[in-house]
């Protein structure tokens, strides 16, 4: 019973932080004039290749960092990271700040595309 219990808390969480990425609802937030794009991958990854117009906050770096750059709580932040589960974490951390329009974009490889088809 009491493993029952651990593994329902276990997969409750890893189910928070393994969120689904949303490409069409990040696409539809990018074509607003105040939405804002955020990579939360390391700052090599970032030096490496970013998606245009993309700011650099760490996933671990967010809750502390997102005031000044996003004062207020209902600006679209859009998120993505390598694979998906920092942006997810990053998105969890926001929204327990207070912020209202978060969209998990996922992964750099499954968005770079998109982003270029959309133009």
């Amino acid at each position: 019973m009491r493993l029952a219990i651990l593994l329902s808390g276990l997969l409750t969480l890893l189910g928070a932080q393994a969120e689904e990425a949303d490409h069409a609802a990040a696409l539809a937030s990018l074509q607003r004039a105040d939405s804002l794009l955020i990579d939360v991958r390391s700052a090599e990854e970032f030096s490496a290749g970013a998606l245009p117009g993309a700011i650099r906050i760490g996933h671990d770096e967010i809750a502390a960092q997102i005031a000044s750059i996003a004062p207020d709580k209902d600006r679209p932040l859009v998120l993505y990271c390598r694979s998906g589960r920092r942006s997810g974490l990053a998105k969890q951390s926001l929204e327990e700040l207070g912020y209202r329009e978060v969209i998990n974009a996922g992964a750099y490889d499954d968005l770079l595309p998109l982003l270029e088809a959309d133009q």
